[in-house]
């Protein structure tokens, strides 16, 4: 593949301004450049590198590669849905949705590929998929629990990371947070914390738009239910947003602190993962085009919370 760099695209990344002309990941880009297959007037050059207006960029793709994610039976996990295109699941706080540093087996991915959901054929590398996570168009974070969606296609998972992308798919999540929360509606930037980079934080100059909708459910003791509308869907938005608004989620080890009461700090120690909950999935079928619902209740851990929480209230 041949392409000259247009005014336009004069100073991107060479890795950027590719993926913008072929629709190929990052990530299989990265495998081409490492390998020395992507050339610019000729030259081998690293993905960093900044092209300028009338660049010849070469690039030959390499052959594609199989997920590297192997099967494992022992994943635990419920299926709420599944059809020939996608899979819904009820993930539990603790499971990691797909291998990363640090996770390389033990994820839901793994468990996906156990259960037989991903054809071998639609496992290989066709220039958008990652290797190590099929199917994955939006993730819920390892302490989360709650419905998520799975493409079990390469066509399904398209037009489904196109609805997430639109904003067009319905997220509604439950919280314990610590302190009196309000409703509100939090609309801010988003980006990296530039001095600690697990997290994230509205308090930038550039970045991303989010927008979560908070409701106040009920009043508990030192804490309150809380239920969050997403709006958009960054990487931990509604963490970021609750803790930045003075009501942290409890039990939160990124974003919150020990509670100062101790009943609420022994709940959130007997709890041990953020409070928060994906309670209400909704998006558009990728073949059908019919609206699918999936709504899934609180689970074991965060209700015993609700109801300790509720009883020492007042």
């Amino acid at each position: 593949m041949t392409f000259s760099v247009p005014r336009e695209a004069a100073g991107s990344r060479l890795d950027r301004f590719v993926a913008s002309v072929t629709n190929v990941s990052r990530a299989e880009l990265q495998r081409w450049i490492e390998a020395g297959r992507v050339t610019v007037n000729g030259v081998v050059r690293d993905a960093s590198t900044r092209v300028k207006e009338g660049d010849r960029v070469d690039a030959q793709p390499m052959e594609r590669a199989a997920s590297e994610a192997l099967p494992e039976a022992d994943v635990v996990f419920t299926e709420l849905y599944v059809d020939d295109d996608v899979v819904v699941i009820l993930k539990p706080a603790g499971l990691v949705v797909h291998p990363a540093a640090g996770h390389e087996g033990g994820t839901l991915v793994n468990g996906l590929l156990a259960r037989g959901y991903f054809k071998r054929e639609d496992l290989l590398q066709d220039g958008r998929d990652e290797h190590d996570r099929p199917g994955i168009v939006h993730r819920l974070d390892k302490g989360t629990s709650g419905v998520m969606v799975v493409a079990r296609t390469p066509q399904a998972r398209e037009k489904l990371k196109a609805q997430f992308q639109a904003h067009t798919i319905e997220r509604r999540y439950e919280a314990i947070v610590v302190g009196e929360a309000r409703d509100a509606t939090h609309a801010t930037l988003h980006g990296r914390h530039p001095h600690e980079r697990m997290r994230f934080t509205s308090r930038v100059k550039t970045g991303k738009r989010a927008v979560t909708h908070v409701h106040v459910l009920a009043r508990l003791h030192g804490a309150t239910h809380v239920s969050c509308t997403l709006e958009t869907g960054r990487t931990h938005q509604i963490r970021m947003h609750l803790a930045e608004s003075g009501t942290p989620v409890l039990a939160d080890p990124l974003y919150g602190k020990p509670p100062k009461d101790a009943r609420l700090r022994a709940i959130a120690e007997q709890l041990g993962h953020q409070a928060l909950h994906a309670r209400v999935l909704g998006f558009v079928h990728p073949r059908s085009g019919k609206l699918l619902r999936f709504e899934a209740d609180v689970p074991a851990d965060f209700a015993e919370a609700l109801s300790l929480l509720r009883t020492t209230a007042g």
